[in-house]
C-alpha cells in the first residue's frame, strides 16, 4: 500500500486518496449528508401536494419519491389506508421481512430495524431452481413458495419480479396465511402493471401499497421498508 510521509501503518492512507481529498474544493457542491437529506425532502414538499393522500402516508410518500427522484409517481400510488400503521406495527413487533430480490434486501437499512428484523430472500435457495422447473415457472415465483413457513404476519417487499407478486396472490387465494403488509413494487414491461392491478382488485383485507403501471424497482421496495421502520414524521419537518 502507498503511504504518506510520516504516517504509521495504523494510520496509512493511500496517496491517491489524499490527493483526491485536496482536490475536493475544486467543485462546489453540498457534501453534508444530513443537509442533503433535508434539502431533498424540502424540494419534494415544495413540488408535490401531499394532501391527496392521508397524513399517515405523507412520510412514506416522500421516501418513495426520494428513492427514484420522480415526483410524478405520487399520483400512481395506490394503497389501503391502514398500510402505514400496519407496517410500523409489524416491524416494531419483529416481523420478518420477505424480499423477492437480494437488491431489495441490500437496500434495507439494518440500523433502522429496531427489532433486529430478519430479512429473508429465498431466490438463491438451492431448492428454488428445481422447484421452478417442477412448476414450470420463474425462479422468482418459486422462491415465493419457500416463503410459506414465514409468511404469517410478515412484511412482504417486492421490488423486482411481477411473477413473485402473482405467485403471492395465488398462494393467498389458496388459503396461505396472510402477511402483515404488502409493499408491491415489481417493475417491467411484462406483468408488472397487471400484477399490481390484480393486487388492487382483490379484497384481501391485507394492508398494501403499490405503484400502478410499469414503474417500480428494488429502490422503491427498500425505501418503503425504510420509511416504515423510521419515524412517521421523517422528511416532513421544516428545519433550519
Amino acid at each position: 500500500m502507498l503511504m504518506t510521509t510520516g504516517m504509521t501503518m495504523a494510520t496509512t492512507i493511500p496517496i491517491r486518496i489524499v490527493d483526491a481529498a485536496r482536490n475536493m474544493a475544486s467543485i462546489s457542491y453540498l457534501r453534508d449528508p444530513a443537509a442533503i437529506y433535508r434539502e431533498s425532502f424540502a424540494t419534494i414538499r415544495r413540488e408535490v401536494d401531499l394532501s391527496v393522500m392521508p397524513t399517515s402516508l405523507h412520510g412514506l410518500a416522500v421516501r418513495l419519491i426520494h428513492a427514484v427522484g420522480d415526483t410524478s409517481i405520487l399520483h400512481d400510488l395506490c394503497w389501503s389506508e391502514d398500510v402505514a400503521s400496519a407496517g410500523r406495527a409489524a416491524l416494531a413487533a419483529g416481523a420478518r421481512i420477505l424480499v423477492d430480490a437480494a437488491m431489495v434486501g441490500q437496500g434495507i437499512t439494518r440500523a433502522r430495524l429496531g427489532a433486529a428484523n430478519e430479512v429473508v430472500c429465498t431466490l438463491a435457495n438451492p431448492d428454488t431452481a428445481p422447484l421452478a422447473a417442477t412448476l414450470a415457472t420463474t425462479r422468482s415465483a418459486a422462491a415465493v413458495d419457500l416463503w410459506l413457513p414465514y409468511l404469517s404476519g410478515a412484511v412482504v417487499a417486492i421490488g423486482n419480479a411481477p411473477t413473485a407478486l402473482f405467485r403471492l396472490l395465488e398462494l393467498l387465494d389458496s388459503g396461505a396465511a396472510p402477511p402483515g403488509v404488502i409493499l408491491a413494487f415489481p417493475v417491467g414491461f411484462v406483468g408488472a402493471a397487471e400484477s399490481k392491478e390484480a393486487l388492487i382488485a382483490r379484497d384481501l383485507r391485507i394492508p398494501f401499497i403499490t405503484l400502478k403501471g410499469r414503474r417500480g424497482g428494488s429502490a422503491l421496495a427498500a425505501a418503503a421498508v425504510n420509511a416504515l421502520a423510521g419515524p412517521a414524521h421523517e422528511g416532513l419537518e421544516e428545519k433550519t
